[in-house]
């Protein structure tokens, strides 16, 4: 019989295609649940930022905000924000060029005055004829008059003049920079995060609880800030047009969402294919469980 597998798996791009799942994906996991390995959503999202029907799939728990916030059955494991000092100088420099962005929270994002019109204006442009994506994105979206009194693990930037890792020097030290993570996006897009939170730490603490070998992750993605995952887990796939860094590390390259790349990956490891159980021992058919 298959060992036990922990497998984690990107959001965007790997599992939904601009925000839509496809209905093989949720069989996918259903089937391989059933046979017995723990699948957990991976994203660098925020758990706000995710649809009712995402939350519905049926996953074991969630990794979210790029491993900053860890829920499993209701309850929260894990949830790193930034401190008062770094989120202060973090919205000062980014009101300051005027940068189109959200806060992000596991209960809510937060933008300034406008950001809403020109969030969707951007998202449409990314994602043309296809409203699905930009509203599981804008859902959650809330704009307070005063964006210090919000508490957030990560910024999403939709639109700047000045390059994400320049706005991150300016900030100063307790930033990181990285390129976004949601499929469309160009380079005037980006995300800010607190260093050494990445998808392999929420990884690490979620098989640590459930005492699960490193050997036995699978992971899942398609973006930079999967590059960390891949990398700690015992079998690495990637989303074929993945950066060359992520196609490096994988073991296995499966095609995107649009061709339902995360069911022919299952199939490939051995995840949702019936275990084989001989009904007896003068059995001459065996009996399949899914």
């Amino acid at each position: 019989m298959t060992t036990a597998k922990a497998v984690f798996i990107d959001f965007d791009g790997t599992f939904a295609d601009r925000g839509v799942i496809p209905p093989a994906h949720v069989e996918a996991v259903r089937r391989a649940r059933s046979n017995g390995h723990k699948i957990f959503l991976c994203t660098g999202r925020p758990k706000s930022m995710l649809a009712r029907n995402v939350q519905a799939v049926g996953f074991d728990g969630l990794v979210a905000a790029a491993g900053g916030y860890i829920e499993v059955d209701e309850q929260v494991w894990s949830d790193q924000r930034f401190s008062a000092d770094l989120a202060a100088r973090t919205i000062s420099v980014l009101e300051k060029y005027d940068v189109t962005f959200v806060l992000e929270a596991p209960t809510a994002i937060f933008g300034p005055p406008g950001s809403r019109e020109r969030i969707h204006g951007i998202l449409f442009g990314a994602f043309p004829g296809d409203g699905q994506g930009p509203s599981d994105i804008l859902a959650s979206l809330q704009i307070p008059n005063d964006l210090s009194n919000c508490s957030f693990g990560k910024v999403t930037i939709f639109d700047s003049r000045v390059p994400v890792p320049v706005l991150a020097e300016e900030i100063g030290t307790d930033i990181a920079a990285l390129p976004s993570s949601i499929t469309g996006l160009k380079e005037r897009a980006g995300e800010l995060y607190i260093p050494g939170v990445d998808k392999s730490v929420g990884i690490a603490a979620v098989i640590a609880r459930f005492g699960i070998d490193q050997s036995d992750v699978v992971a899942i993605g398609d973006g930079a800030n999967d590059l960390e995952m891949l990398a700690f887990a015992g079998t690495a796939v990637a989303v074929e047009g993945s950066p060359k860094a992520l196609l490096r590390l994988a073991d296995l390259v499966i095609p995107g969402p649009d061709r339902e790349g995360i069911a022919f990956g299952f199939d490939a490891l051995g995840l949702t294919r019936p275990e084989i159980r001989p009904v007896g021992p003068d059995a001459e058919e065996p009996e399949r469980v899914w």
